[in-house]
């Protein structure tokens, strides 16, 4: 079962009952909101452009999201057929989205003045989704934050020598007791991040930070203490309950509990000008290609500075939720199988039902060894409609010669030449 070692040295263990409830929700939406969303130009615009306080101070006067509505949110997260939300409590910048009784760099200090972590947890918990929070460990604003070769403010030469990161690792703590002791049950804390073993150009990042920086087997006994359910992530450079592939998708299954966090297209924060989005084919199958190997699939979307989702993420949520409405029990509290999937082809499977996801369409005929015999019933998921099943006998069909080079116990399926018109066809397997 997963664990995480505590500061006593005891081994925390997840809860079968919460870990199961992971599994089954295998779908979630990461929000990525701040002030970087006026820039809008990337959430790491303020080290990227080397912004100082006062040049990033603008985005923190303006910042009054007046059509932000955690309900249109929440029913866009439903629709797509997300289980659950990851949303950030503060980024790099150290902006805070709730009141924060610890620093005047929150939301109460904008034109905006309101809390916005409990509305948007109300909406959320009211459409039965679960809620969870990541949270920077890095803080670009804090006055005692050592500046390093991430920060902003970063040069050669640079000295710390009026930075006393004990006060920040504090302040750090001392947010995260606020966030888990306002809000409620809280399903994960998603940290990020340690960065140690960081390079660029094969040079470790000047001054990186990592565990001992962030007091991190107290943080994540803090958490557990607060939160007994808590899942935590694997940031704090310490082990976690789960790990977190980002922007990419594992060759094979990994050995722990896993959530891919992806994005829309290449920005976590609010973008204006990228238009690289990813398709809603290829999105559906990157979330098929997670659940066949055992994982989640946490999707962002970067609300503008206005407090709405960009149509274009919204048109691609619609889009899966399209797909998942159709196709949602091959998601939700499946897992892999232990048959193999022939190419071009992913398995996932939930008690005796299989199911074959096919990423490209084949022409007339799907063979796929080993369920010969053992399967009762074939359909397409998307409508029901009955396929038909044979086991292919060389010694009969001997006009056929791709028949003699089939693996043994071959159950070959029957299809239509025209592809179902959904982004991923899929075929339910009654075993």
């Amino acid at each position: 079962m997963p664990h995480a070692s505590d500061a006593d040295g005891s081994t925390h263990r997840i809860s079968p009952a919460r870990l199961a409830e992971f599994r089954e929700q295998r779908f979630g939406l990461f929000i990525h909101w701040g002030l970087y969303a006026l820039a809008a130009r990337h959430e790491w615009v303020k080290q990227r452009e080397r912004l100082t306080d006062e040049q990033y101070q603008p985005y923190f006067e303006h910042f009054d999201p007046d059509l932000f509505d955690p309900d249109a949110w929440a029913e866009a997260a439903a629709g797509a057929g997300m289980r659950y939300m990851v949303l950030t409590t503060k980024h790099h910048d150290g902006f805070c989205l709730w009141d924060s009784a610890l620093t005047d760099y929150s939301v109460a200090g904008t034109p905006h003045g309101k809390d916005l972590v409990g509305p948007i947890v109300e909406a959320f918990r009211g459409r039965g989704l679960g809620v969870g929070f990541y949270h920077s460990l890095l803080d670009w604003h804090h006055p005692d934050f050592p500046i390093d070769g991430l920060h902003p403010a970063w040069r050669e030469g640079l000295t710390n020598n009026d930075r006393d990161i004990t006060k920040y690792q504090a302040y750090l703590h001392g947010q995260v007791e606020e966030l888990l002791t306002r809000y409620g049950r809280i399903d994960t804390m998603w940290f990020d991040f340690s960065y140690t073993n960081r390079r660029r150009n094969g040079q470790l990042t000047p001054g990186a930070k990592g565990a001992a920086d962030w007091r991190s087997e107290e943080l994540a006994a803090l958490v557990r203490r607060l939160q007994p359910d808590i899942m935590l992530n694997n940031r704090l450079e310490i082990p976690g309950d789960f790990t977190t592939p980002e922007q990419f998708q594992p060759a094979a299954a990994p050995a722990e509990v896993w959530e891919a966090c992806q994005t829309l297209n290449g920005s976590w924060g609010y973008d204006r000008d990228n238009l690289d989005y990813k398709s809603v084919d290829l999105l559906v199958r990157m979330l098929v290609d997670s659940v066949s190997k055992n994982g989640n699939l946490l999707l962002n979307v970067g609300p503008d500075g206005r407090g709405a989702f960009d149509p274009r993420a919204l048109e691609t949520l619609r889009g899966i939720g399209d797909w998942m409405r159709l196709h949602g029990r091959s998601i939700y509290g499946a897992g892999p199988s232990t048959f193999e999937a022939p190419p071009d082809c992913r398995y996932t499977q939930r008690g005796d039902r299989l199911y074959v996801h096919l990423l490209a369409w084949p022409y007339r005929h799907l063979h796929l060894p080993g369920l010969a015999g053992k399967v009762r019933y074939a359909q397409l998921l998307n409508d029901a409609s009955e396929i038909r099943t044979l086991v292919p006998d060389p010694a009969v069909d001997s006009g056929n010669s791709q028949l003699g080079t089939l693996p043994s116990q071959t159950l070959t399926l029957q299809l239509p030449v025209q592809r179902p018109d959904v982004a991923v066809p899929v075929i339910e397997l009654f075993l």
